[in-house]
């Protein structure tokens, strides 16, 4: 069992408490720790939370708790590392890891030399789906991965300090960018190295400073591409959708409009439909298990479990760092409409390229580029010639 100090009593710090008093059944919240009076101590009521504060070093030298579960905004997570290190805490910290490469390292840093157990809360990337499509790439049923797309749009999130670049870090990339690269990374392989970045991003629709939307590629070192479309200017309510292809076989993902609950209601639900549901009348997509469907339950259960059996988790502050580093690349791509060269202080992966296209025999003079079936039924073969480079097509 583990006693745990909440920091944050946002929506992010709600579904983490709602997921992690429901799911193994032995973790508590014994500390939780807000900005404001009010929201602490409503929150711990809510959530039967024992003690609650205001003061961020207090909650996190809470005598009964040994892990802090991080669900602050961006700005507050480097000095929450650092004070729960000093308290030789295990940290848990919500996405994004910082602001920048050069925080999260930081971060990476303090971790390691303190020896402590450090997990990075990506929970899209321990969706249902996900994990099950992930398995299946590992297994091979997709061949070799030659892209990934990954897509995260809703009408824009729910607090005040993510529309303030200086708090935040940036708009839609380094909120929702970052969870459709780690997505990208699961499919290509977190051992490929990434090269470089291009990437558009604008204010569309918004008076802030920062992007409301964006779209990237990121180069990766086997010649695989991550694809990341970002907004905060769709309207409809929250799109997760995710695509991988490769030399043998297509997923498709749709997490979260196409749920498998759909009801029309002319009434209104009269209650709470789904995260970012923009209305509560007309077709509506419900979610009977949301804190499953995204993912918090399967991300608390590893990290958990893997601070019980002393390895690491599947997303650790080092995948967060990496994170973090594509982001700055895409920052830079963004304003000077180039590619832009990934920055790795500190890369733990294989420096192989292993790219070019892939080349199927099909006898000794001939490479086969593809295989067809006509209207008729028959099949034909476009084959390419080994020395000359000239393309003929035979019948199967």
């Amino acid at each position: 069992m583990h006693k745990i100090t909440m920091l944050g009593t946002g929506l992010i710090g709600m579904f983490y408490t709602m997921t992690l008093h429901a799911n193994r059944g032995r973790d508590r919240v014994a500390m939780v720790y807000s900005r404001s009076e009010e929201r602490a101590k409503a929150f711990a009521a809510e959530w039967n939370v024992p003690r609650y504060s205001t003061d961020l070093a207090e909650a996190i030298n809470d005598p009964e708790t040994t892990v802090v579960v991080i669900g602050l905004p961006n700005h507050l997570h480097e000095e929450a590392v650092r004070l729960s290190v000093q308290a030789g805490k295990a940290v848990l910290c919500t996405k994004p890891l910082g602001r920048t490469a050069a925080e999260a390292k930081r971060m990476l840093d303090m971790i390691e030399e303190a020896g402590l157990f450090g997990g990075y809360l990506e929970d899209l990337a321990y969706t249902p789906k996900t994990l099950k499509a992930v398995q299946s790439v590992r297994n091979g049923a997709l061949g070799k991965v030659l892209w990934a797309r990954s897509r995260e749009t809703h009408p824009g999130p729910h607090s005040d300090w993510f529309w303030d670049k200086e708090q935040s870090g940036g708009g839609a990339i380094i909120d929702l960018g970052c969870h459709c690269i780690e997505i990208s990374r699961n499919f290509i392989g977190k051992e490929v190295r990434p090269v470089e970045v291009m990437c558009w991003a604008d204010t569309q629709v918004h008076p802030i400073d920062a992007e409301d939307s964006a779209v990237g590629l990121v180069r990766y070192a086997n010649g695989a591409i991550g694809q990341f479309e970002v907004s905060w200017t769709f309207r409809g309510g929250m799109d997760l959708r995710d695509e991988v292809s490769g030399t043998e076989g297509t997923i498709w993902l749709n997490h979260w409009l196409r749920t498998g609950f759909e009801m029309f209601t002319a009434e209104g639900e009269k209650g709470y439909v789904a995260e970012k549901a923009e209305s509560d009348t007309g077709w509506l997509f419900p979610v009977g298990d949301e804190v499953g469907s995204l993912g918090y339950t399967a991300m608390f259960t590893d990290m958990l479990d893997s601070l019980d059996q002393g390895k690491q988790p599947m997303e650790s502050f080092y995948d967060g760092y990496i994170v973090n580093a594509i982001m700055d690349a895409a920052y830079r791509s963004a304003s000077s409409k180039q590619w832009e060269t990934v920055v790795l202080d500190d890369w733990r992966g294989s420096d192989e390229a292993g790219g070019g296209a892939v080349l199927t025999d099909y006898d000794d003079e001939h490479y086969l580029i593809k295989e067809e079936r006509m209207p008729d039924g028959s099949k034909k073969l476009i084959l390419k010639h080994k020395t000359t480079g000239a393309m003929s097509q035979i019948a199967a």
